[in-house]
């Protein structure tokens, strides 16, 4: 039993959830930072996103974002970088941290390199919300402070 990936994909569907509560509308202070390997299979970003992050990337959902859609293996967002608009599609394996400042809330995931994406069932399309902060990449402190189950795992 692989229970390394069995955790992974637990913790991925508390992200998971909690976009879905997103596409509704994010309540009170909440805003996610959501860090994602931008070469994974499945991301698609316009060209010039993919050429100023050509590895990593941090994308913050907090005001100005809209269409957020989770689906069964990816979630899709709109966000304006520099006041263009950009849709992006991020499949959950490509997520490396997801954190909520507002709360100090954050996971970091290793990299999903299994030929299966990870998944979690989703029962809601979401519908958009529109609000007005840009998208950004951005660094976040909370994000250092993000516990690994690394000390747990066995050698």
């Amino acid at each position: 039993m692989n229970y390394e990936a069995m955790v992974s994909n637990a913790l991925r569907g508390v992200m998971i959830e909690a976009l879905e509560i997103a596409a509704k509308g994010l309540p009170g202070d909440h805003h996610f930072f959501i860090e994602l390997d931008t070469r994974y299979t499945g991301v698609h970003l316009p060209a010039h996103l993919s050429a100023q992050y050509p590895e990593t990337m941090t994308i913050v959902l907090q005001h100005q974002y809209w269409d957020l859609t989770v689906s069964r293996d990816e979630f899709s967002v709109g966000l304006a970088f520099g006041g263009i608009r950009n849709s992006l599609t991020v499949p959950f394996g490509a997520v490396i941290s997801f954190a909520d400042p507002s709360v100090n809330f954050a996971l970091q995931f290793e990299a999903d390199k299994s030929a299966e994406p990870a998944t979690v069932p989703v029962a809601v399309e979401a519908a958009p919300d529109d609000g007005d902060a840009a998208g950004e990449a951005h660094h976040d402190e909370a994000a250092e402070k993000v516990v690994t189950l690394d000390a747990f795992r066995k050698k």
